[in-house]
């Protein structure tokens, strides 16, 4: 018997959660065939099978949380001498950063020689999975006839759509999330209920006593109510989790400080991009106080000054709140920041990050006012000493040479690590940043 661990899916996650098993427990399954859709808080990936064999046991099922490392599945394989086995998950690499969350080791045993039907397991990435000697992209699999990504499977299933009644826009036929939304928003493939097991059959009855049935005990009385609650508890999984541990983590180690101005864009041509504008002002302030666009670690007592700035954009979905790096903005122009923009934007929609555009970013934006509000005191993310967060454009009437004007401004909240960087320098920031943003181009 062979148990296979799940390996790390992404840049040292905890754990994943089953979306769906591929096979059944007594699959006869060859080596790198799909196993197990497995969300993390980064994507969706399918996990290939490490055996050839059969699928005797199944470690969990859709909807539960899998800790890396831990048993998924057994399996038989030929030539088994009934010795329990287990494939190694690797640790993943140690980054630079900080606050990386470290793998939870495995307990697996040391692995034999390499079967020709076996593959070791070598520590692998979300969208990148190491099978066979070679690197298996995000994979496609067919369901209902039609083509499809785990990620968009995985959407169908939650929006609750039919795969099969779902026309695919994608190259090859691969259908597509933004399919999979229109058809739940326009009702045009509704998934299809489930068939009702058939009912079991009444057992015979038993043969007549020559004594009197016992009248049956009466029920015990119901316990009073002791919450007035009026909805159900659900488990926070995915994204959201993951971002329930990094707010934790940035609550009990960082301490915070906001300040807030307004930043008069009265001058701006027709026709600005905000969302660039702002990512320019950031850079504007890095070069006026450089501090802020850098990382901090309380532990060691040591900060690390970037010299290029990789904006972390904060994304909000359904699924809870992604943070996606801007790279080297500080060498862009406004045609390549709204190029990268919009594919940070599209690949967080569709659940297809690479994992490298999770990680290191240098400082964050949040640009709320999209929605609404005004001011916010954001959360930094550590190893990060900085967000600003942009509200909600608003005209004001400010006084101009005696008289009055109407002005549109943008209202900013920067908030910082006090630890790495004084108010002084984060005021200076924020003023260089107000004074990029007032110019008109």
């Amino acid at each position: 018997m062979k148990v296979f661990n799940l390996p790390d899916l992404g840049e040292g996650l905890p754990d994943a959660e089953i979306v769906e098993w591929l096979v059944a427990e007594g699959d006869e399954v060859k080596v790198d065939q799909p196993l197990v859709s497995m969300e993390t808080a980064k994507a969706v990936v399918e996990v290939p099978s490490p055996f050839t064999g059969k699928v005797v046991k199944f470690h969990g099922n859709a909807g539960d949380v899998i800790k890396t490392g831990s048993p998924l599945a057994e399996f038989q394989v030929e030539g088994d001498a009934g010795a329990e086995e287990t494939t190694p998950s690797e640790p993943p690499a140690t980054e630079a950063r900080p606050t990386d969350e470290q793998a939870e080791a495995s307990d697996s045993a040391a692995p034999e020689a390499a079967e020709p039907e076996q593959r070791a397991d070598s520590g692998t990435v979300v969208g990148k999975m190491q099978a066979g000697g070679e690197v298996l992209q995000e994979r496609t699999s067919t369901v209902g006839g039609v083509k499809v990504t785990p990620a968009v499977r995985a959407l169908a299933r939650k929006l609750k759509v039919d795969l099969a009644a779902v026309q695919a826009s994608g190259a090859d036929g691969v259908v597509t999330a933004a399919d999979v939304r229109k058809a739940a928003e326009e009702g045009t493939a509704p998934a299809r209920p489930r068939q009702a097991e058939p009912a079991a059959q009444p057992e015979p009855a038993p043969e007549a006593r020559t004594t009197p049935a016992q009248p049956p005990a009466p029920a015990p009385a119901p316990k009073p109510a002791t919450s007035q609650a009026s909805g159900d508890w659900e488990p926070v999984r995915g994204t959201r989790r993951t971002m329930a541990r990094v707010m934790s983590e940035s609550h009990k180690s960082v301490v915070p400080t906001t300040l807030m101005d307004d930043a008069d864009i009265h001058a701006w041509r027709p026709g600005e991009d905000i969302t660039v504008r702002l990512l320019r002002a950031l850079w504007a302030g890095a070069q006026a106080e450089p501090g802020l666009n850098g990382w901090f670690d309380g532990e060691q007592e040591m900060r690390m000054v970037h010299k290029n700035m990789h904006v972390g954009m904060a994304v909000d979905t359904p699924d809870g709140l992604f943070v996606a790096a801007l790279r080297d903005v500080n060498k862009a122009d406004k045609a390549g920041l709204r190029q990268e923009i919009n594919r940070l934007r599209d690949n967080v929609q569709n659940r297809s990050i690479p994992p490298e555009d999770l990680k290191d970013y240098t400082i964050i934006l949040s640009n709320f006012g999209k929605f609404a509000g005004r001011y916010a005191t954001p959360v930094i993310t550590p190893p990060c000493v900085a967000i600003v967060a942009a509200g909600a454009l608003r005209n004001e009437v400010v006084p101009v040479l005696g008289g009055v004007e109407v002005h549109r401004m943008i209202p900013l909240s920067l908030t910082f690590d006090h630890r790495a960087c004084t108010g002084g320098e984060a005021a200076r920031f924020l003023k260089a940043m107000l004074d990029d943003l007032a110019r008109a181009e």
